[in-house]
């Protein structure tokens, strides 16, 4: 599914996504991130050790809801699948995201021996602003 013009700007922002994934009993688990896009998924960018991340790796399944900044009442609303989980370019995309978000290199939050994993979400449905 192509993501609309109005989404790709959007995740091209300083837009806070809350991402969604299924714990091993099913129940819902939910993250506060920082999202980008390469102009036809939605990248989310992660450590190796983090829940979410272990949750794909046994169910790709994710939901996203993400915010315009400018206009938080516009929103969307994405249900997709993680189509790719890897750490090569995970380093350089968490220090692009830093400077969209905070205008510096990524600090290292955590630490700065965790691995980061990219991950890749394939967008199936998607609910858009009327």
């Amino acid at each position: 599914m192509p993501l609309p013009d109005d989404l790709l700007g959007v995740l091209r922002s300083r837009a806070i996504c809350f991402v969604t994934t299924l714990m091993p009993d099913g129940s819902p688990q939910i993250t506060q991130t920082w999202a980008g896009t390469d102009g036809e998924h939605i990248l989310i960018n992660t450590v190796d050790t983090h829940q979410k991340t272990r949750n794909v790796g046994r169910d790709p399944r994710v939901a996203i809801g993400i915010a315009d900044p400018d206009a938080p009442s516009r929103s969307w609303g994405v249900r997709g699948i993680v189509v790719s989980a890897t750490t090569d370019g995970a380093r350089e995309h968490i220090d692009e995201l830093s400077q969209k978000y905070l205008g510096r290199p990524y600090p290292g939050w955590g630490g700065a021996d965790q691995q980061r994993v990219l991950l890749t979400v394939k967008v199936e449905k998607l609910h858009s602003p009327r």
